[in-house]
């Protein structure tokens, strides 16, 4: 007997994996799709690409008759290469990228054919601003937007269609993407940080904030993963039972790639040469079946662009290899689940990473200066910068045992931990000549030789410091990395700017030198912030009491952790920094809250379905095959069959009770569900998550039991060792 599980895993084993031949040199490739320096040297008139460069480096506007000349190099690269379309590429509060393709043929009034593509059509379009998610801030009967060009981001190509990075505003103004408020906070730390780097170093004239993200996903059989209709629909499972050999064993990280996977990387990482997203690193992460996939460092706004695209790449390429991506936090049970680190930094436009520890004690003392006030900026908004990674998805992995707690903390390293310490001993007021030598020499410089080979890895710390860099581990691997760089760029800014006011205000007011009015006032963020620094294991109860004591937050659920957001604190920060007004703040809240409430309901209707139209038509028929087996035995053996039947027997009863369970509590969760679709905003959220949501793990724990019960030939839905081991 064939089911569709079956024909699925034979499909699966019988495949032969596709051979990719490896391309040319990626050097030589690199970038090729993209309309980068190159492209528009040889591409634009002298003063287009005069104006361009200054747009991208400074900031300037561009005159309509340059966006003409630009639009037209940019148009005959294109179709050099092939290109009939253009698109404005945006990233709208979906989660997911969107698009428009209009061609470049048009006719004139005559009927003769053009290849047409002018600034208008490169600078500006107007998609439907009511068809997205705007939080209230569009009518469904007020339906215009506008998406507007990123120059700062290149124009690429991919497959035939020229694609153009573009933000997306409300006709009345409003951002209603996640690169808005992300180019805005860019601008804001540029401007803060720039003006402490001159305390340092007076050539500073622009710091930007780099990215470096890890993205972790799960590669399964695409027929496989047809035959789950909870994997097509939440991409994630929401029931099976745990394969009997999981990752217990330790086997899959860093093992050796397997064939089939290996190609579709090889695939991948030739389409992203092209793309120019700069990917180094691919290996085997802890669970099975899944792999990670790791740049170089990028300036943020184009890192972010290059993540959201290379999610779109990977399920394209992922589908001619016969695979299905899985992004979803926690897709399995009992198996870990996937982040998407991301690592964060900052550099001059000398040349210098302020994060990076050097061999002066100049260098060092700018290096805490902004390694002290990053940590302070993050004890002073750990409730807003949890709220930035906050998901129903990532709800599953924070705090479980392979990811960092909801408690945001940072990890530093013992050694470094002690430097500040012996900071925090510093005297007051202004120093003598011997104590500032003393302090240069013995603490501040020798921190790169205490670095070099104590700076450690805290894997369970949600924000550690990683030798040159700042990584935030909570960030899940579904999520666009602008919703947390937009947070942590920002609260820096913020940072930055009190303390270039507070020590100005020492040197002003109490005719301080300037190390020593700096090292008064990182002494005392050092005191203040302390509570935030944590050394030991964050997947510990005991943490969680002591981070109770400390008086951080423990937000372990999304509803609760959005709050933060709407917070008198977050939305004057997001005001005075210009990143969001309050009406923008507001409406990403009431969308987030919304995405949250209506990815519980998908879940409950889809475990619904699966409970009462796969498992329990399954378990059904198995019970049959039983009782029919039973009445043979009673034919054969008379009243014994009591006797010789009784281990069939009590399978019957057994499977008669987890259906029992099973339809009890899917009529009880809808019930809740009906209950809960009379609220609105944070209620609605609330009721799905407090009432609804608890419903999944009951259901699922008599399904997954009935999963060990049923003649395994009859189940309909690939098992958990189908999924994670087809290869």
């Amino acid at each position: 007997m064939f089911t569709l599980r079956f024909r699925a895993v034979e499909k699966a084993t019988n495949r032969k994996a596709v051979v990719v031949d490896e391309p040319i040199k990626r050097s030589e490739i690199f970038g090729s799709n993209v309309f980068n320096d190159k492209a528009m040297r040889q591409h634009l008139i002298p003063a287009a690409y005069k104006s361009l460069k200054s747009a991208i480096t400074h900031g300037t506007k561009i005159d309509r008759n340059i966006a003409d000349a630009i639009a037209m190099g940019m148009k005959e690269w294109a179709i050099s290469k092939g290109v009939t379309h253009y698109t404005h590429w945006f990233q709208p509060l979906t989660g997911t990228t969107a698009e428009k393709h209009d061609a470049f043929f048009e006719t004139q009034f005559d009927g003769d054919p053009v290849d047409k593509f002018g600034g208008g059509q490169l600078v500006q379009q107007e998609p439907d601003a009511s068809s997205f998610p705007n939080g209230g801030i569009r009518n469904t009967f007020e339906a215009r937007g506008y998406t507007a060009w990123d120059p700062t981001s290149p124009a690429f190509i991919f497959g035939t269609t020229l694609c153009i990075p573009t933000v997306f505003v409300s006709y009345t103004g409003e951002a209603l993407d996640y690169k808005i408020p992300l180019l805005r906070a860019l601008s804001a730390i540029d401007e803060a940080a720039t003006e402490v780097a001159k305390y340092f170093d007076k050539n500073v004239k622009k710091v930007t904030p780099t990215l470096g993200w890890e993205q972790e996903y799960f590669l399964i059989d695409l027929s496989l993963a047809q035959s789950r209709p909870d994997i097509m629909l939440t991409g994630r499972t929401l029931l099976g039972h745990s394969s009997a050999k999981g990752q217990q064993l330790e086997d899959h990280y860093f093992g050796s790639i397997p064939t089939r996977v290996l190609n579709y990387m090889r695939d991948l990482e030739t389409e992203c040469m092209y793309l120019g997203i700069p990917v180094k690193t691919r290996h085997n992460e802890v669970a099975p079946n899944q792999f990670e996939l790791a740049p170089i460092f990028e300036e943020t706004n184009l890192a972010v662009d290059h993540n959201t695209l290379l999610m779109d790449v990977m399920q394209k390429v992922a589908e001619r290899h016969h695979f299905k991506v899985l992004f979803h936090e926690k897709p399995f049970k009992g198996v870990n689940g996937s982040g998407k680190h991301n690592n964060w930094s900052l550099a001059t436009d000398t040349g210098v990473n302020l994060l990076s520890p050097s061999k002066t004690p100049m260098s060092n003392l700018q290096f805490l200066t902004f390694f002290i006030n990053t940590i302070k900026a993050v004890h002073d908004y750990e409730e807003l910068l949890r709220s930035s990674i906050a998901t129903a998805s990532n709800d599953h992995r924070l705090g479980a045992n392979e990811a960092p707690p909801a408690i945001i903390s940072v990890f530093i390293g013992q050694q470094l931990f002690k430097v500040l310490e012996e900071l925090q001993g510093v005297s007051t007021g202004k120093l003598s000549p011997e104590e500032k030598t003393d302090l240069k020499l013995n603490i501040v410089g020798k921190i790169p030789e205490i670095l070099l080979d104590n700076t450690d890895r805290n894997r369970t710390s949600p924000f550690a410091f990683t030798g040159n860099k700042f990584e935030f581990r909570a960030v899940g691997s579904s999520a666009n990395c602008a919703n947390a760089m937009t947070v942590l760029n920002a609260i820096v800014a913020k940072q930055l700017k009190d303390f270039k006011n507070e020590v100005d205000a020492l040197i002003d007011k109490k005719d301080m030198k300037k190390d020593d009015a700096i090292f008064n006032v990182l002494r005392d963020y050092i005191k203040h912030s302390t509570r935030i620094l944590f050394e030991g294991d964050g997947y510990s109860d005991a943490w969680e009491k002591e981070a109770a004591k400390r008086g951080l937050s423990n937000n372990k659920t999304t509803p609760k952790a959005l709050k933060a957001k709407v917070s008198k604190k977050a939305l004057d920060l997001f005001e005075e920094l210009g990143i969001m007004n309050h009406v923008e703040a507001e409406a990403r809240y009431e969308i987030e809250l919304e995405e949250y409430t209506k990815k519980i309901q998908i879940e409950g209707r889809v475990l619904g379905d699966i409970s009462r139209n796969h498992v329990i038509p399954t378990a059904i028929k198995y019970q049959n095959t039983l009782i029919e087996n039973v009445k043979g035995l009673k034919e054969i053996f008379g009243e014994e069959y009591k006797v010789v039947g009784k281990e069939q027997i009590a399978i019957i009863r057994e499977i008669s009770e987890h259906i029992s369970e099973i339809n009890s509590k899917v009529e009880e969760m809808i019930e809740e569900r009906k209950a809960a679709n009379g609220l609105h905003g944070q209620a609605a959220a609330e009721a799905y998550c407090d009432k609804v949501k608890p419903y999944f793990e009951l259901i699922r724990y008599h399904c997954d039991k009935l999963e060990l019960i049923v003649d395994d030939e009859l189940w309909t839905l690939a098992k958990y060792r189908e999924l994670l081991f087809t290869r």
